[in-house]
């Protein structure tokens, strides 16, 4: 089938409209919406179909007929899995990246902004996570067998986009170098010990700015190994789980190895921060530490319901191991950290010890004393009591964005100040909306956390209004 990409949509694909042949006005009087991935604006395209939903369709483009002038041939063979925009050009990304965000915060917030995109020119090698599935070279599960040439039967693994066949790929542009070396260091004991596939479920890796590495591998049968993956140093650690066949998810049922360090650290904005395998951590630090400078611009500016004398204490939902306001600890007179994830709270409690030593004093703020800093294990919507009217409110929510009882407290308490940082623009925007009755919006801006992808990060500060 043929169509004509008109624009790209939230999500990251092309929008184009396919006439119906049952149904000649199709879903509306320009045909049926088909959403095409690997397809620019103003390119008619030929595609495969991957999906049919009520409302639309979804496909691949298998042929460009007219290239678009952004248009650039991707890195690597897997990149509709990992990072469907290597397609473009950084320009057309930028650009498409702040129109897709207005679009967004205007359909489903109800406001608009002007928005600037901060970011660096570092496209690859950026990741400090990846997760990896594996496949069996011998299945040839790719359209190009080349992919999967390598030592021993199992590769390394995405899922190709849409479908739920694994592509075998050698390494990861995106990933930190460190991280590819040791995802092979992994894969060669894979091979050597003969596991076999229907064992392996999957491989997390993590890695700093000083290269160091930390993996965990996951397996469905509780194997037992002479010897395990050789540590170096730049690979600091290594744990092998028993994860239950009962979940599709990397879900540690029990330990059944662990050798080296089980944390890694990262210095933001000079805090050194400890963090594990589980623990909730940006993925781009140096253009993180962007967002965090803006961030902190609002935890210590007075609003117009506040004097420059009075000195804010903080709640920070959805904090991990407190990336975002541990580094910003001078601009505030106390804080409680929040999150679910007991390994991100533990690491976050020895991080606010941390802080307390020299070179970070605690040190008064404008003339108060400093109070306390507490990080609690708990979801977000069982601790609303801590949001109160004196508190600065910093939320960093998963993707499926706040809880209605967090909104609700934050309407009934009316804090001053709601920072809210996210990697899903359109439950921000839905939240956002819902709290446009006491509140409006008073600074936005996006962070490209995540180049040649489609996903961006927004912050957008709230202000009280009745």
């Amino acid at each position: 089938m043929k169509v004509k990409i008109e624009k790209i949509v939230f999500g990251g694909a092309g929008l184009g409209r396919l006439e119906d042949p049952e149904k000649p006005n199709g879903l509306g009087a320009s045909g049926r919406v088909v959403f095409v991935w690997n397809a620019l604006p103003g390119e008619e395209v030929e595609f495969e179909l991957i999906k049919k939903e009520k409302t639309h369709w979804e496909g691949v483009a298998t042929k460009i007929l007219n290239p678009s002038p952004a248009r650039l041939e991707p890195k690597e063979a897997h990149y509709l899995s990992c990072s469907p925009w290597q397609i473009m050009t950084p320009e057309e990304e930028n650009k498409w990246k702040i129109e897709m965000a207005k679009e967004t915060y205007q359909k489903i917030g109800g406001f608009d902004c002007e928005l600037e995109l901060a970011g660096n020119d570092v496209d690859w090698g950026y990741r400090n996570k990846m997760e990896y599935s594996f496949a069996e070279t011998v299945n040839h599960l790719t359209p190009d067998p080349s992919p999967c040439k390598g030592e021993g039967n199992i590769m390394l693994s995405f899922f190709e986009r849409g479908k739920k066949v694994r592509q075998c790929i050698e390494a990861c542009e995106l990933a930190n170098p460190e991280i590819n070396r040791v995802a092979k260091v992994i894969l060669s004991w894979i091979n050597k010990n003969k596991i076999p596939m229907r064992s392996l479920k999957a491989m997390i890796l993590r890695s700093n700015l000083k290269n160091e590495v930390i993996a965990a591998l996951f397996i469905k049968d509780k194997l037992e190994f002479k010897d395990f993956p050789k540590l170096d140093k730049n690979f600091v650690g290594f744990k092998l789980y028993y994860s239950t066949h009962k979940s599709p998810a990397s879900v540690p049922t029990a330990l059944l190895h662990a050798e080296g360090q089980d944390y890694l650290t990262e210095k933001i904005l000079g805090t050194e921060l400890k963090y594990g395998i589980f623990s909730f951590f940006q993925i781009n630090i140096p253009v993180f530490e962007m967002a965090l400078k803006d961030i902190g611009q609002h935890i210590c500016n007075p609003c117009n319901l506040c004097p420059k004398s009075v000195v804010n204490s903080v709640v920070d939902f959805y904090s991990g191991v407190g990336s975002i306001s541990l580094p910003l600890y001078n601009m505030y007179k106390g804080a409680v950290l929040v999150d679910n994830c007991a390994e991100a709270i533990e690491f976050a409690r020895e991080n606010i010890d941390a802080v307390g030593k020299p070179p970070h004093p605690r040190t008064p703020l404008l003339g108060k004393e400093r109070g306390e800093l507490v990080a609690e294990c708990m979801p977000a919507e069982k601790m609303t009591e801590l949001i109160t009217s004196d508190k600065i409110i910093i939320v960093d929510p998963p993707r499926a964005g706040l809880h209605e009882d967090v909104v609700k407290r934050i309407l009934a308490q009316k804090p001053a100040r709601v920072i809210y940082l996210s990697c899903n623009l359109s439950t921000q925007a839905r939240d956002i909306k819902l709290l446009s009755e006491g509140y409006g919006v008073v600074f936005t801006k996006l962070y490209n956390f995540f180049p040649r992808t489609p996903h961006v990060e927004g912050l957008v500060v709230l202000e009280i209004t009745k």
